[in-house]
């Protein structure tokens, strides 16, 4: 067995206090598609491109055990120090649901007639979104996403916002190649998640999702549909 190359904490006295545990390394075993790398970063892309924001769900159910790999593929994101500051709280209830779009539509009507910019207003009319929020009832599923300001023992946590966005991140994906429709929605503010969901207070709602089928009739925004070529955001040196 060949011999294991010393870790940096390894090379010389370690920057450890003596209080604290030496930390332990394992062999990685990385996962190897079957496929060239760029045949299977094609694919992926492939997939990822067709999803859409979707405001017209079908109420056809989704399985909880969907929904619970979904989830752990979010989970599996990493994080600062480890710490997995979020929180995937899933809505099935009906009446849950109806709460949630009672409070979001009057946050979105302030937001609408008082706080968005004439601007703002104008780059949002291609969407043809508004107050109104239906999906909110009819999608079988409302993912809340919480970011937590303090880990469930009153520990800190680090890095919380980038690492709530690459879960955010991987759980969009992972509902893409489950082919579920998604939509992130982020009325603002949202505390009103937190109080409709008892959630305790280390937690704040940074997005809400709705997820499940698109309707047999959906429809989206043709305005979208282009994204920036890959050299604006592509930069090699």
């Amino acid at each position: 067995m060949p011999r294991r190359t010393a870790g940096p904490l390894e090379k010389g006295r370690s920057t450890y206090p003596k209080c604290m545990e030496e930390p332990v390394f394992v062999p990685h075993h990385p996962w190897r598609p079957d496929v060239p790398p760029e045949v299977s970063a094609k694919k992926f892309y492939d997939t990822l491109s067709q999803r859409r924001s979707v405001r017209h769900f079908s109420d056809a159910p989704v399985s909880l055990e969907t929904m619970e790999w979904v989830i752990r593929s979010a989970a599996s994101a990493p994080s600062g120090a480890n710490k997995q500051p979020w929180r995937f709280v899933c809505v099935q209830s009906s009446a849950l649901k109806k709460k949630i779009r009672l409070a979001a539509e009057e946050e979105e009507r302030r937001f609408y007639e008082e706080r968005a910019t004439d601007a703002w207003k104008e780059d949002l009319a291609p969407l043809g979104t508004d107050k109104v929020k239906e999906y909110l009832d009819t999608a079988p599923w409302l993912v809340v996403v919480f970011k937590l300001t303090k880990d469930d023992d009153g520990g800190g946590v680090y890095y919380a916002e980038e690492s709530v966005g690459i879960a955010t991140g991987m759980l969009l994906a992972a509902a893409q190649m489950t082919g579920l429709a998604t939509l992130t929605h982020t009325p603002s503010p949202m505390n009103f998640l937190g109080e409709v969901l008892e959630r305790p207070k280390n937690e704040r709602a940074w997005m809400l999702i709705p997820m499940g089928w698109p309707a047999k009739d959906c429809e989206v925004p043709a305005h979208g549909v282009e994204k920036k070529p890959l050299e604006q955001v592509m930069v090699v040196h």
